[in-house]
């Protein structure tokens, strides 16, 4: 599967709007968001046309696929998924994204970014369970725990990240203990805890067409 390996700041331009793609970078003056660049292209800065009920739909979905970093095929599935489970169909997606294991790790601290943390994941620093786990994709459930794996080269790359982290990436529905790496998923999140600032109805609208 193809994956984007491009400058992740033309994302947040082209969406425009912080996905904080990129760490500690998306709380600074540098930020190309908070420099007020355009969108990317040759006609990003003329880029000012009213948008149609289609492509309202259609940014809003971009915006949260690019934010959890997924290929759309991928994230077609978790819709899939969403729609097949019981209860509302646009917050059953976001719990099921806010519920991956590589968003946790993002979430608790232990990596800068989404994409650290799937690298995080990919190369056995996590345990799952008291099992090492190293899909990133994988659906935690409430009473699941995960935990840095107890050695150097995986507690000193956590323990740098956890000293930086930023209140974006303290969830309020994990219980984390700093002292000895481990957190556990006390409950699925509700759509007020939730993050990603989208009209998850408009997501569900564009599938259904």
């Amino acid at each position: 599967m193809g994956r984007y390996t491009g400058p992740a700041c033309r994302l947040c331009r082209r969406e425009g709007q912080k996905l904080f793609l990129k760490g500690a970078r998306c709380y600074m003056a540098k930020c190309a968001i908070e420099q007020g660049q355009s969108a990317p292209g040759q006609h990003g800065a003329r880029r000012g046309r009213k948008m149609s009920e289609y492509g309202q739909q259609l940014r809003q979905k971009q915006c949260l696929r690019r934010q959890f970093g997924m290929q759309e095929l991928q994230f077609r599935r978790f819709f899939k998924e969403a729609l097949r489970r019981k209860g509302v169909t646009g917050e059953i997606l976001l719990q099921l994204l806010e519920t991956r294991l590589d968003n946790l790790v993002y979430r608790l601290g232990f990596c800068a970014s989404r994409r650290s943390a799937r690298q995080f994941v990919l190369h056995g620093h996590i345990l799952v369970n008291g099992k090492v786990s190293t899909i990133p994709s994988m659906i935690l459930k409430a009473g699941d725990t995960l935990e840095v794996r107890d050695r150097p080269r995986s507690r000193d790359a956590a323990t740098r990240c956890l000293e930086a982290a930023t209140p974006q990436q303290t969830p309020t529905w994990v219980s984390l203990d700093r002292k000895s790496f481990k957190a556990e998923l006390q409950s699925i999140p509700t759509r007020e805890q939730i993050a990603p600032v989208v009209d998850e109805q408009a997501i569900v609208e564009l599938y259904s067409r």
